[in-house]
């Protein structure tokens, strides 16, 4: 039986009666932009990160986008963040009119190496994007303590590690704001997009709001020139009913990324391969589960022979993207981040992924190294 990356139907048809009782209650109000259940869910998910702030957007790139203007970034400044991450992380950044400056990775972890970050900094460096890398957080600890040092913002990019923690606090919690992405595949997904900003600035979620609706704080005068970002009450909805599962979801991810590492681990000692890093003050949510290996074609062709769905996170570094080419990087400039994009794969990791099929995967990866 083909087994895919992320099984979104087997998810719905768990919870499907709830679900289609919020949709439907939404219609039966004809209440679909800005209200009640888009207020519900703000509430609910500042109290879970444990922030003053929950501001309900369009998608996680616009979250990124009105991060960065609440908190003045714009031409002329510099924001440091990840090479090893997907685009918007610093499609944004340019979106806004600065500038992206990328620093390599931690090699165990796949995150920003804090170590290489302060040489990179410069009078023009006003932000850093710190990027929670498949639902495994970055050394927030030491990353505060730098941004104290050089008067720096942080915004955490939390797209993929809603629930996560580090040293008991909350993915996007940490620092100036934090953006989470509800796209469908995340851990906490809707049924399209939508997207939040987290954070207990006031002067941020003031700013946030107003932009999120045409730059205005009263319908119809507009203070500034803003955009049209609104969640919808549906996708509220529907959020707020998987929101009850998210922990317990969460927690299956943990032991289902326990299972593998405990499976993988003859694999792991011969240097076959190697699987995601911990960090001991971190708790992870595996969004994803990427192993790497110099041998990711075989093992992905065989996993595909066998129907089974497998995905290469990140196959270009963002460095090297043509997109980035007037920014003057070239191959070999962030050369872990570089080897990480030629090793880097998903294997199926969900919480309704049975052991039966974990071990199915696992076998064909062995047979794939011997």
């Amino acid at each position: 039986m083909a087994i895919p990356l992320l099984d979104l139907k087997a998810q719905y048809l768990s919870i499907k009666e709830e679900i289609d009782n919020a949709v439907m209650g939404v219609l039966d109000s004809c209440k679909f932009i800005l209200g009640p259940e888009v207020k519900a869910l703000e509430d609910e998910i500042s109290a879970y990160c444990g922030t003053k702030h929950a501001i309900a957007v369009a998608n996680g790139t616009d979250a990124l986008v009105l991060a960065l203007q609440a908190c003045k970034i714009g031409p002329g400044d510099e924001v440091i963040t990840s090479p090893f991450t997907f685009f918007a992380s610093a499609e944004t950044i340019a979106n806004v009119g600065a500038t992206p400056v990328f620093v390599d990775i931690d090699p165990v972890t796949l995150n920003l190496d804090i170590d290489k970050i302060e040489k990179k900094i410069t009078p023009r460096t006003k932000a850093i994007i710190p990027v929670h890398i498949f639902g495994q957080m970055v050394d927030m600890d030491r990353l505060m303590k730098l941004a104290e040092r050089y008067r720096l913002r942080i915004i955490e990019d939390s797209a993929q590690a809603i629930g996560a923690e580090y040293n008991g606090r909350k993915a996007g919690s940490i620092g100036d704001a934090g953006t989470f992405s509800f796209f469908p595949t995340k851990n906490l997904g809707g049924y399209g997009d939508g997207g939040m900003v987290i954070t207990s600035d006031d002067a941020i979620a003031e700013k946030i709001r107003m932009l999120r609706f045409h730059g205005c704080k009263n319908k119809y005068y507009h203070d500034e020139v803003g955009y049209n970002s609104r969640l919808d009450e549906i996708q509220a909805s529907i959020l707020r009913v998987k929101f009850r599962y998210l922990d317990q979801w969460n927690q299956s991810r943990r032991e289902k990324a326990e299972y593998y590492d405990r499976l993988l681990d003859p694999l792991i000692h011969q240097g076959k391969l190697t699987v995601p890093g911990k960090d001991p003050n971190a708790l992870p949510v595996y969004h994803l589960y990427v192993l790497r290996s110099d041998e990711r074609e075989k093992i992905a062709i065989d996993l595909n022979e066998k129907d089974i769905a497998c995905g290469i996170y990140y196959p270009l570094p963002l460095h090297l993207q043509n997109a980035f080419a007037y920014l003057g990087y070239k191959l070999g400039d962030l050369p872990i981040a570089e080897e990480a994009c030629t090793q880097a794969l998903a294997i199926p990791c969900y919480p309704e992924l049975t052991t039966e099929q974990q071990e199915e995967i696992v076998q064909i990866i062995f047979a794939a190294l011997d």
